[in-house]
């Protein structure tokens, strides 16, 4: 079982980022996927959370209007749209998976990587001029 991200990097204030998170070993569309991330000096956040068919996104008040979280799932692949970045948005984003079983609705909304059933690596995004 594999989760890897990609797409993170620097970029200054105001622009945009699109992270990936490619997923492996596991059926990827019976999962609810979220990104949680985690600045410097802090703990774990949670950022956004899409239902296994993509019917319903979740969004964090820091990040709402701003970021946004398809994923394909004939592509095996999560996606974190980031746009009008700022300095606050520096962390390691990472993808995490937790099983939805026969509900297309379910979502979760947690932090800790514990309650994740698969958690990938991480990808720095750097926010800076």
């Amino acid at each position: 079982v594999q989760l890897v991200e990609s797409g993170g990097g620097l970029v200054q204030p105001g622009g945009s980022l699109r992270l990936s998170c490619t997923a492996s070993g596991f059926t990827f569309s019976s999962y609810a996927m979220s990104w949680v991330r985690q600045a410097p000096g802090k703990g774990l956040e949670w950022v956004s959370a899409i239902a296994r068919d993509g019917p319903i996104v979740k969004y964090a008040d820091s990040v709402k209007g701003r970021f946004t979280i398809p994923r394909d799932n004939a592509q095996n692949t999560l996606y974190l749209q980031m746009d009008s970045l700022k300095s606050e948005d520096t962390a390691v984003y990472y993808c995490a998976a937790k099983a939805a079983y026969s509900t297309n609705t379910y979502y979760f909304t947690g932090s800790s990587k514990g309650r994740y059933d698969y958690w990938g690596q991480g990808t720095q995004v750097t926010v800076s001029s």
